[in-house]
């Protein structure tokens, strides 16, 4: 029997094959209270009230951005599924919300099952990295919107936190000390002006760089750190006043949206390594320092403010993870600026 809406350019049978792949990866994100499997017209998640006196549910929502035409270049479709948990849930986090649940949207030229499979795999990891389930999503078939062999993401995560223990950063204030959470590089922001570089001085993403110790675009696609397990285990024992996931406009623009009136930051660059990749990155676009932290995390991911008295707290609770944690400035008085102290590295 002839197929017209194949033939349009969409496979309907290709799309149930891959909602057959997903669903090993979509179980083992499982938590107790998701109340089906993968299949129904919505995700059902039954939260359990009597652990909350007065529960606030945190939503966040984002994409991979144009990282994806790095994927698409290196033919490589196992971590931006990560990116993509990665951008919701540490946003999520940062108000003090453990995530509950996540759900995804892919936008695709034509379903390849197997390409279906290696994105929704990354997005399963990246929940049981962060301990929240996907409990949901779509695949949209769209041949004319895009071209075969790209599509889109894009993610939604909700979290929740009790009222009076949310974190808005209200409570900062002059002296306190500011931490830092390392970055695992370019993570999902200032692609744009990546792939520009790179297309302007002729550079593949299968070129090996010895500056970076690695093949270009393999470097590029490390996928962003989800922060969930560590703050999670920070909020809980520490009181921390402010923390700020480093995203689009960098640590210049991202450290402000957290602070109150009347202060501002001051950073030592010195006090963390900068990553190779954004060394090579500045020398090959002449670029300024302004620009490089009004776009880059810099290698910091993630920051933290609390109070002085609180500070080898934290370095302690970080040494048990074996984890690096950066102690790079403090508050000060002034207008919701950061201040780039310390010479560049």
């Amino acid at each position: 029997m002839k197929d017209a809406y194949k033939e349009a350019g969409v496979d309907i049978t290709a799309g149930n094959e891959a909602v057959e792949r997903m669903k090993q990866h979509v179980e083992r994100t499982r938590r107790p209270e998701v109340l089906q499997g993968l299949g129904g017209f919505g995700g059902l998640f039954q939260l359990n009230l009597a652990k909350y006196r007065q529960p606030v549910l945190v939503s966040g929502t984002d994409g991979v951005g144009t990282k994806l035409k790095v994927a698409y270049a290196m033919d490589r479709a196992d971590t931006v599924g990560i990116d993509l948990v990665a951008m919701c849930v540490n946003d999520v986090v940062v108000q003090g919300a453990e995530p509950l649940f996540f759900l995804d949207y892919i936008g695709i030229g034509k379903v390849e099952p197997t390409q279906i499979e290696g994105i929704v795999k990354g997005i399963a990891d990246g929940c049981q990295q962060a301990g929240c389930s996907l409990i949901g999503g779509e695949t949209a078939e769209m041949p004319g919107i895009y071209q075969e062999g790209e599509y889109d993401l894009a993610g939604f995560a909700v979290g929740i936190v009790e009222k009076d223990q949310m974190i808005d950063g209200s409570t900062i204030e002059v002296g306190d000390q500011v931490l830092a959470l390392p970055s695992t590089g370019v993570h999902s922001n200032g692609f744009s002006l990546v792939r520009y570089l790179l297309e302007k001085h002729g550079i593949s993403y299968q070129e090996y760089v010895p500056e970076l110790s690695g093949v270009v675009g393999d470097v590029l696609l490390t996928p962003t750190r989800i922060y969930v397990p560590e703050v999670l285990q920070l909020v809980d024992k520490v009181n921390v006043k402010g923390l700020a996931h480093i995203t689009g406009g960098g640590i210049i623009e991202n450290i402000p949206r957290v602070l109150p009136a009347g202060v501002s930051v001051r950073l030592n660059r010195n006090a963390w390594p900068i990553p190779p990749i954004f060394t090579w990155l500045q020398q090959l676009g002449e670029l300024s320092d302004h620009e490089m932290y009004r776009t880059f995390n810099m290698g910091v991911g993630m920051v933290i403010i609390v109070a002085p008295a609180d500070v080898a707290r934290v370095q302690e609770m970080a040494k048990a993870w074996n984890e690096e944690v950066y102690h790079i400035g403090e508050v000060i008085p002034g207008q919701g600026e950061v201040e780039l102290g310390g010479a560049a590295q």
